[in-house]
């Protein structure tokens, strides 16, 4: 008899492969907030399995982000390539990558598996002191990736500045409108998150430039929130991963969102963190303690972590 392997094991039993997997290509940040780490506790979180590319070092903390410090853009594809040529993936998440260099690199990764949706989330980067970079970089995102990319994730400023930066009407332009830009540069879909509403709400819009398909309005947090994008982008990735049909995806994704903001935390001195993992925590009894008893024991279990 052979002795069991976990390669043997997978092989003999298909249900031992595990979950679905999604490569994400994103930065380094050792706060935890954003970047790679944000999409492991994302894609974890929604029961898929991450596969972390870094793209760049970013030194921040919860409150802004200092500088960063790129890979080559071969290191970036060494990274992927070796781990493609093992795993099947079912989704890709792509972040922030560093330099117009590595989208170029990551985009030619990208084109070899045009059936893989890719889920492209657009940070902000008016934190980088070089606008020359900042520019190349955003023009080599709109040439390479946004052809491939079936799904846009950004909020309305950050893509109104990238796809209609020309933009002079007094109204802010629609989520469709956003949508008719992308399109023009191969983009299916575009998720438009912190568009203004009356009375203290905001919507997020998933449109094509056909016009609207879904979204969900979220009452305005009085806060400011860091990893909310990478965390709805990654997640939307994971859900897709398992083969759900896009309108669901986005709809759970925000779902999830809503509530893992609503459960957030301050670990420093800046921004509020999503906590991705708000419904492992035990449920409240009605004089607002933890419900031990659904553990099974005695064994003490912390309080439910909110905005503090």
């Amino acid at each position: 008899m052979k002795p069991s392997t976990p390669e043997t094991d997978s092989i003999e039993n298909p249900e031992l492969t595990g979950p679905v997997c999604v490569m994400s290509f994103n930065a380094s940040d050792a706060s935890g907030a954003a970047g790679i780490a944000g999409d492991i506790a994302t894609i974890a979180a929604m029961g898929a399995h991450a596969l972390p590319v870094i793209s760049t070092i970013v030194m921040r903390d919860t409150a802004e982000v200092f500088d960063q410090t790129p890979l080559d853009g071969d290191t970036v594809v060494e990274q992927a390539r070796i781990v493609l040529e093992d795993t099947t993936i079912g989704a890709w998440k792509v972040g922030f990558l560093g330099t117009a260099e590595n989208v170029g690199s990551v985009a030619e990764v990208l084109s070899d598996y045009p059936d893989v949706p890719l889920i492209t989330y657009l940070p902000s980067l008016s934190w980088m002191d070089d606008e020359d970079a900042a520019q190349a970089y955003l023009d080599a995102l709109r040439e390479l990736v946004l052809p491939q990319t079936e799904v846009l994730v950004g909020n309305h400023k950050t893509l109104t500045d990238f796809l209609l930066p020309e933009w002079d009407s007094e109204r802010p332009p629609s989520a469709r409108e956003l949508a008719v830009a992308a399109g023009e540069h191969g983009t299916r879909h575009v998720l438009v998150t912190g568009m203004p509403l009356p009375n203290n709400f905001v919507d997020n819009v998933l449109a094509t430039p056909q016009g609207a398909i879904t979204g969900e309005k979220f009452e305005r947090f009085d806060t400011a929130f860091v990893g909310a994008g990478d965390t709805l982008s990654a997640s939307i990735a994971a859900l897709m991963a398992t083969g759900q049909e896009l309108h669901m995806a986005v709809a759970e994704a925000l779902a999830f969102l809503d509530q893992a903001l609503d459960a957030g935390f301050r670990p420093g001195m800046g921004g509020v963190l999503p906590d991705r993992f708000f419904w492992a925590v035990p449920p409240e009894d009605e004089e607002g303690e933890p419900d031990t008893a659904a553990n099974g024991d005695d064994t003490q279990t912390p309080h439910p972590r909110n905005i503090h």
